[in-house]
């Protein structure tokens, strides 16, 4: 479910990846999840034959999750057969690209995150009649607006949305500063937190953030720091906002436990009582109140001084332009977006519901406690939304490793913010200038317009 760095396939097939074609890409054994997916197996009944719709996602790769998708399509979507292949994002891109300029596409229907599916928006059909069927499913104007990516069009439906938040053990909550509210927390009562927090438990600090190797830290600067303190992500990279975000983290990080930078993901040192507070992705933090939900509180990011930034996490679902079975593609939209369609993927995989829901009584108390996080989160006042970065391709990766330079020059190697962020800040415009794409929310989009840090 995370975001993850495309990868870069040595060569593309224009029709469907099969095991040949995929081995001939390097991938080998360790991706025995996706060849068996590739291959056309069905999920629903079929033989990945005429009349099945091929599913190409970057979503739900980890064979467990896949295993949990699998069985919700094969109990809800009745309409057609569902051969669902999950794939990493640089294969998705080249599979899309490659089957419709050779004009031979064998994918019926793909799932991907908004910044998978932006670069495509002339390659997918139009589905402005679905999107007037489905108009009683609830999609918030403002996700909705997100697949209209020719601006008036809709090229991708919302299929399902995740966030970042805060997980709190309630022996924590004694150290808040008093007059703080853990749901409505800024910034600077959450570094006041820490630190007495760290006094009061003997001098070990009891924040912790996932800045290991594989850990989403780069999201929080991405998603939260910088646009609750500078109202941006690039466009306000290295503005004097920005040097005060950076001191900002400097000192918070000086509050966290310093095991952090080997957390990949929050909620295996919560179980252990490492840390008794934690920022991560949901899907890495509803593990942790399993046992004891009443020994938990989830809640949302603290806000700056320009609101509450926070990373909006969309999938959505398209049909390729020449699909084969786009008509039954089209069923399966209308079924992966049914109420209880999309109650079972919170259940089940974390994700959240893109469709107007009612609270389900049945979901898994931590699930219901990260949904409740999420739902106040969206809804604060002054609330910025911020998506991961779209349109880099196998780019992606560099820009989030220049976060991640910040991070460690600036807080690990205590370096002064300024000159990092202005050495930081021309590599980041170099790429951009040669990728000459747009910015993304919450800097001004503007298409056609390159993106530059300002």
């Amino acid at each position: 479910m995370a975001t993850r760095p495309p990868t870069t396939p040595r060569s593309a097939d224009p029709v469907r990846l099969r095991r040949r074609a995929l081995l001939a890409l390097g991938l080998g054994a360790g991706a025995a999840p996706l060849l068996t997916a590739c291959g056309g197996a069905s999920t629903s009944g079929g033989d990945g034959g005429a009349g099945t719709v091929d599913f190409l996602s970057t979503q739900f790769t980890p064979v467990e999750e896949r295993q949990r998708f699998e069985r919700i399509l094969a109990e809800r979507i009745t309409a057609a057969s569902v051969a669902y292949n999950p794939v990493e994002p640089g294969v998705f891109a080249s599979t899309i690209t490659s089957q419709v300029a050779a004009g031979r596409v064998q994918v019926d229907l793909v799932g991907g995150l908004h910044g998978d599916l932006a670069p495509h928006a002339d390659r997918f059909e139009n589905l402005d009649d679905l999107a007037g069927k489905l108009a009683d499913r609830g999609f918030p104007a403002e996700i909705a607006a997100l697949g209209r990516l020719t601006g008036t069009s809709t090229s991708y439906l919302p299929w399902m949305q995740a966030s970042y938040v805060l997980a709190v053990h309630r022996s924590a909550l004694k150290w808040l500063p008093s007059g703080a509210d853990v749901q409505t927390l800024t910034y600077d009562q959450l570094l006041d937190w820490a630190g007495a927090a760290r006094r009061g438990n003997g001098g070990k600090p009891v924040l912790g953030l996932p800045c290991g190797p594989k850990g989403l830290y780069h999201r929080f600067f991405q998603g939260y720091l910088l646009p609750s303190f500078t109202g941006g992500q690039i466009s306000t990279f290295h503005s004097a906002a920005a040097v005060q975000a950076w001191q900002y983290l400097k000192e918070l990080w000086a509050q966290t436990a310093p095991a952090s930078t080997n957390f990949d993901q929050m909620q295996e040192p919560l179980q252990r009582g490492e840390v008794l507070i934690a920022w991560d992705h949901v899907a890495r933090l509803v593990n942790a109140p399993t046992a004891k939900p009443d020994d938990w509180v989830m809640a949302p990011a603290p806000r700056g001084p320009k609101g509450l930034g926070y990373l909006l996490v969309v999938a959505g679902l398209a049909i390729p332009r020449g699909a084969p079975e786009a008509d039954r593609a089209r069923e399966v939209i209308t079924g992966l977006t049914a109420r209880e369609t999309q109650l079972d993927v919170l259940r089940q995989n974390a994700f959240f519901p893109v469709v107007d829901t009612p609270s389900a009584a049945d979901l898994p108390p931590a699930v219901a406690m990260a949904a409740e996080a999420v739902r106040r989160q969206q809804g604060a006042a002054g609330a910025i939304l911020a998506l991961p970065p779209v349109g880099l391709g196998n780019r992606d990766g560099e820009v989030s490793q220049i976060f991640k330079n910040c991070f460690k020059e600036i807080c690990l190697d205590g370096r002064p913010v300024r000159p990092v962020l202005d050495t930081q800040a021309r590599q980041l415009d170099a790429i951009l200038a040669e990728l000459q794409v747009p910015c993304w929310r919450p800097d001004p989009v503007a298409a056609g317009q390159t993106c530059r840090v300002g």
